[in-house]
């Protein structure tokens, strides 16, 4: 059975540095990780982590209202598929409801637009590279109802 929890930034780290940033010279901790705004989620199974995800205060100038950005979402390999980020993401979509967010919004990498889009995330604008990192969508999903 999957568990979602609140956990800290430095518990995302070794999954971040496997699946994210493995044999990339990028940081892993990222600017606003320690921020009193952001939070971030894992799941866990069996009482081992394996996946996570962070969600950071900042605006994107394509988008009006409160927004946060969705970062480092990952889940490590041998438990993909099972359901964990889509529960990151729902227990997300809560909280930010709550908090009165209007769009939660992310840098999408290409091999996760389809995921996403399943979420209810729609990509904005063109595709773009990141260096190293490789080609990505802006994408993002409506958070309050207006």
């Amino acid at each position: 059975m999957l568990q979602i929890k609140i956990i800290e930034a430095i518990e995302t780290y070794p999954i971040r540095l496997e699946i994210l940033r493995k044999n990339i010279p990028l940081p892993y901790k990222f600017e606003g990780d320690l921020d009193s705004e952001t939070f971030h989620l894992g799941v866990s199974k069996n009482n081992e982590l394996i996946a996570v995800s962070s969600y950071m205060n900042v605006k994107n100038k394509n988008f009006e209202g409160n927004q946060y950005q969705l970062r480092g979402m990952a889940t490590l390999k041998n438990y993909r598929g099972f359901g964990a980020g889509k529960l990151m993401l729902q227990e997300a979509f809560s909280m930010l409801k709550g908090f009165g967010i209007d769009y939660l919004w992310c840098n999408a990498r290409i091999v996760a637009v389809d995921f996403y889009k399943k979420q209810g995330f729609q990509t904005y604008g063109d595709e773009f590279e990141i260096p190293i990192v490789g080609k990505h969508y802006i994408m993002f999903k409506k958070i309050s109802n207006d």
